[in-house]
């Protein structure tokens, strides 16, 4: 085992332990990690960093950018829709997706900006 990445003594700070035990209960953590677990696959978060670059696409043109099927990106929209990230508007045959809201857009360009400064960092 590495030591450098572990403590070497135990000694915690227990009002700061159960202060941030009771911020985590009282907060919807479970949802979050749902919600990130959906762009974490790499087709959704394709289709997520693709609506981030135009307000609105067409399952169709969704499919052809990300390079699926219209039945795979229509499954992989449903999931996104599940979970709160893409929200979509029928019109005629069409149907037209796009960001549920804009704090989607700052979590995947905050990601791609964290990412970017790793690679120049090491």
């Amino acid at each position: 085992m590495n030591k450098k990445d572990t403590c070497e003594i135990y000694c915690y700070d227990e009002e700061k332990v159960n202060r941030i035990q009771g911020d985590l209960q009282s907060i919807d953590i479970v949802s979050v990690s749902q919600m990130l677990k959906a762009i974490a696959d790499e087709n959704r978060a394709k289709i997520t960093y693709a609506l981030c670059q135009d307000e609105e696409l067409c399952v169709c043109d969704i499919a052809n950018i990300v390079g699926v099927t219209v039945a795979n990106a229509s499954h992989h929209l449903r999931t996104l829709h599940k979970q709160g990230i893409v929200k979509f508007r029928k019109e005629g045959k069409l149907a037209f997706y796009s960001l549920d809201d804009d704090h989607i857009k700052q979590i995947m360009m905050i990601a791609l900006a964290h990412k970017n400064e790793v690679k120049t960092n090491v």
